[in-house]
């Protein structure tokens, strides 16, 4: 059943400035026009991480799509320079990480790198489209925490009281999720097949 959004959430979203980082022509063009499917006016395109790096900086969207194996910088890396306070000029970026890849390790370390969300490609116009109603809204503070920086785990954030929630940005004290290390690769255990496959992190 299709979501009913209110006129303020439609405004909301179709405000947002995207951007697009994939080495795929074919797969930039794709996510283009499920953005503009569901309300997006604004999309920009980056064909490399490094390009992607440039294009926040100048641009400053509200939300990243990326894609994880790229030359040059792949996905992972892209996110660990994104989410760098000290060195990069737009570290809460929202992120959301494209993959062919359903294994369990890959979505453990788009989580312990500060990634927002894990899809699958080719990914649907649906999930993509409920990932980005939940970034814009039910934002997640974003806090630092023995080594990490990125936003707080979905189950921290839930389970917090609403006092809380609003004290969290930037704290570790009101509570201490664990930020799993990566792991070796092990046999994708998510992947429905369906490609409406979110992972939440």
């Amino acid at each position: 059943m299709e979501q009913v959004l209110s006129k303020d959430l439609q405004d909301q979203i179709a405000s947002l400035k995207v951007l697009i980082v994939d080495d795929e022509y074919y797969m930039r063009k794709v996510v283009r026009t499920m953005l503009l499917a569901i309300g997006i006016k604004s999309v920009i395109e980056a064909d490399n991480g490094i390009a992607g790096l440039e294009a926040i900086k100048h641009h400053r969207p509200d939300i990243v799509i990326v894609d994880w194996e790229m030359p040059l910088i792949d996905g992972a890396q892209f996110v660990r320079m994104v989410r760098s306070p000290k060195d990069f000029p737009a570290p809460d970026v929202p992120i959301i990480m494209l993959s062919g890849h359903g294994d369990r390790w890959r979505v453990v370390e788009a989580a312990r790198l500060g990634a927002h969300e894990y899809l699958l490609k080719p990914v649907s116009t649906k999930a993509l489209h409920e990932r980005i109603i939940t970034i814009v809204t039910v934002p997640r503070p974003f806090i630092t925490l023995d080594g990490y920086y990125g936003p707080a785990p979905r189950k921290m954030f839930s389970n917090a009281r609403p006092a809380d929630k609003a004290a969290l940005h930037g704290s570790a004290d009101l509570a201490r999720p664990t930020i799993p290390a990566a792991r070796p690769p092990e046999p994708a255990t998510a992947a429905s097949g369906t490609r409406d496959d979110v992972f939440l992190l």
